[in-house]
């Protein structure tokens, strides 16, 4: 075992090395790592593990005690840059990780959220025939949520989202269906599905929700697939007129019985999902620090053609499917 820990720390000091003269050519992070044999260093090890586990437990620790030694804020998430930079030679916002990071631990380093989100706030309000510049002064930047109950009018996507339908906007060697492509994301949440391509290889009963059931997500990364999407859902009328909805559009899919544990998006803006077939229950609650300044947990559920507007990354959020058909929800950030 010790001649194995020996290997990894040969093989990370040959990288580190090798990473210190591309930096000196003019070689950036992005493009070295598409090198296959370094591509290969990203599967997580034992020895990239633990050192994780070691860097965020000093993060804790050496924040806790400058704390308590200087009685100053000094967060997990600074002395976590400190580490990267001082110790460790990365700028922590611009890496790759090597490693997949547990919510935990992302929980832990998120900044603080301003309390205010919540004024006044006891439900989620629910309007219609909202002009853009009543939704910039209420909604757009105040993460105050709010469903929109008319927002997907003049919208076709209800008559054409379905399993089927993204089955086939997809080619074999789209981006999607592998998720190598750092854009694509895919949310696997309880199944075991390890890509697009494997929910799409489902057995058909299961496709039809009459075998085993599933809820999966992914973010859309294939241009071709964006321009078919677009011809059936427009940009929503209320966004203000500054605005701009994400070129990359988030799919979730899925049986009646399941949907997304409760959890905090690390994702640069708020965001907007339209609820296209199906009913989905939405659960909010504060982030800790927020606990005495906001109500404890707030419920509304999302009906076809409804979307909610919602800063995900301010309020944890869990979403239930109710019964009836396969929930289609698709959705984008905006600025």
């Amino acid at each position: 075992m010790a001649e194995v820990d020996s290997n990894e720390q040969q093989v990370l000091e040959a990288f580190k090395t090798l990473r210190l003269k591309a930096r000196k050519l003019g070689i950036k992070d992005s493009t070295l790592s598409k090198v296959n044999s370094v591509s290969k260093l990203k599967k997580p090890s034992r020895a990239m593990f633990f050192g994780a586990i070691l860097v965020c437990a000093l993060a804790i620790v050496i924040g806790c005690g400058v704390l308590a030694f200087k009685k100053e804020v000094i967060t997990a998430r600074m002395v976590a840059h400190f580490i990267a930079d001082k110790i460790l030679d990365f700028e922590l916002e611009k890496e790759t990780c090597f490693f997949p990071i547990p919510e935990i631990v992302l929980d832990i380093f998120r900044p603080p959220v301003d309390c205010s989100i919540c004024k006044n706030v006891s439900s989620v309000d629910r309007v219609r025939n909202i002009s853009p510049k009543e939704f910039l002064d209420k909604y757009a930047y105040t993460a105050r949520p709010v469903v929109i109950e008319d927002g997907m009018s003049n919208w076709t996507a209800h008559k054409y989202f379905s399993f089927d339908f993204f089955k086939k906007i997809y080619s074999p060697n789209s981006p999607v269906m592998k998720s190598r492509d750092p854009q694509c994301q895919f949310f696997p949440y309880k199944t075991n599905f390890a890509s697009l391509e494997e929910v799409f290889q489902m057995p058909e009963k299961d496709a039809k929700m009459e075998g085993k059931p599933w809820y999966i997500g992914w973010s859309n990364c294939d241009s071709e697939a964006a321009n078919v999407l677009r011809k059936h859902y427009k940009r929503p009328y209320f966004l203000p007129e500054n605005s701009e909805s994400s070129k990359t559009d988030w799919i979730f899919m899925g049986c009646p019985g399941y949907g997304a544990h409760l959890h905090i998006d690390q994702v640069g803006n708020p965001s907007w999902q339209a609820q296209v077939k199906g009913t989905k229950k939405w659960t909010l609650e504060p982030p800790p620090e927020c606990a005495h300044h906001c109500p404890p947990r707030m419920e509304t559920i999302i009906h076809p053609g409804e979307i909610i507007v919602l800063d995900t990354n301010k309020w944890f959020h869990q979403t239930d499917i109710l019964k009836g058909e396969l929930s289609v929800t698709i959705g984008s950030e905006y600025d």
